[in-house]
């Protein structure tokens, strides 16, 4: 069913959600749930508190405060009533859930040998949703692509939270990983691609099975390591194109490296809101020092939507795109 995600939710702060304008919930990217403080909703960009009946509104005073039993119940019901398997999560401080949609947790720290062992007491929840838009990588992907040599040039996504990036890099595995068969720039064959989706929000997989489309051609290693997984799919999977999604350890950019000199391309994602930015950071650095990648795609949302720029290894602009001159988006609920 459409915005199936409502079902997370404990019944008063579900009802109060599905009192929304149906136009809204489709362009819904976080809901905030503090216990004894305001339900908060972001969407397009815009933040809102949620009072009686649905009703939005800028007033804290006015907005709708979930309780311990609102709380305790959304707790249970993204566990699956089982919070205890759930360890590893609680460590990391969000649960991904089936469909990609990703919880971050809120609370008491408890922990050992100077690192967080994993939460307890959690009266804090900000849901992302997770949605997967068609197209969106369409005036991205014929800037990536050499078409002399035939392959998928080495891509850095680069944005600040929550402007695109998992959106983008679900819609270029598809759209890689399917191929055309003729149009404006003719055939382009499917490629083999490999998705290392550490946080589960790329294929959005359950059980192994993705619940979006990255295409027909598409190796998923859910759940694992970045560092770790680049390196199993180029050990036994053969991909054209490696997929990952927000690297920035040293480790990431050891396996990064390991791929490029395989011949395999990668298009991978970043934090940041400029290129430059990422040359003091320690895992990174390094790939740019010694321009590991061949293009670099800046997203930036304003008041008017979302628009993107592409660099080229000297980072010489290549584009710039404006809202008005793509597919419209929700946004990235998992940027």
């Amino acid at each position: 069913m459409a915005n199936d995600w409502l079902l997370l939710f404990p019944e008063k702060v579900r009802a109060l959600l599905g009192g929304l304008p149906a136009a809204l919930l489709d362009k819904v990217e976080e809901i905030r749930v503090r216990e004894g403080r305001p339900l908060e909703i972001n969407y397009s960009g815009k933040y809102h508190f949620i009072g009686a009946g649905g009703t939005l509104t800028q007033l804290p005073g006015e907005a709708y405060r979930p309780d311990r039993e609102d709380t305790h119940r959304l707790l249970d019901l993204i566990s699956n009533h089982s919070l205890y398997t759930m360890e590893e999560e609680l460590r990391k401080g969000f649960i991904t859930i089936p469909g990609g949609h990703r919880i971050g947790l809120c609370g008491r720290t408890v922990l050992s040998g100077g690192g967080v062992e994993h939460l307890r007491d959690i009266t804090g929840f900000n849901v992302r949703i997770a949605r997967e838009v068609h197209g969106i990588a369409d005036g991205v992907l014929p800037y990536l692509l050499d078409r002399g040599r035939q392959r998928v040039m080495h891509t850095l996504i680069l944005s600040p939270p929550q402007h695109g990036k998992t959106t983008l890099l679900r819609d270029l595995a598809r759209q890689l990983s399917a191929g055309t068969s003729g149009g404006r720039e003719g055939s382009r064959p499917g490629l083999k691609v490999g998705i290392v989706d550490e946080r589960s929000e790329i294929a959005g997989s359950r059980r192994g099975i993705p619940a979006f489309d990255v295409g027909p051609r598409t190796d998923i290693l859910d759940g694992c390591p970045k560092a770790e997984g680049m390196m199993m799919m180029i050990r036994s999977l053969s991909p054209d194109v490696l997929i990952a999604d927000e690297i920035g350890r040293m480790e990431d950019a050891e396996a990064v490296t390991e791929a490029l000199h395989a011949g395999i391309s990668v298009v991978a994602s970043a934090h940041g809101k400029e290129v430059s930015e990422l040359a003091r950071r320690p895992g990174l650095g390094g790939l740019l020092e010694h321009r590991m990648f061949e293009r670099y795609v800046i997203l930036h949302r304003g008041a008017s939507g979302l628009s993107f720029r592409i660099l080229d290894a000297q980072k010489r602009a290549l584009l710039l795109v404006s809202p008005e001159q793509q597919p419209v988006s929700g946004g990235d609920r998992h940027a």
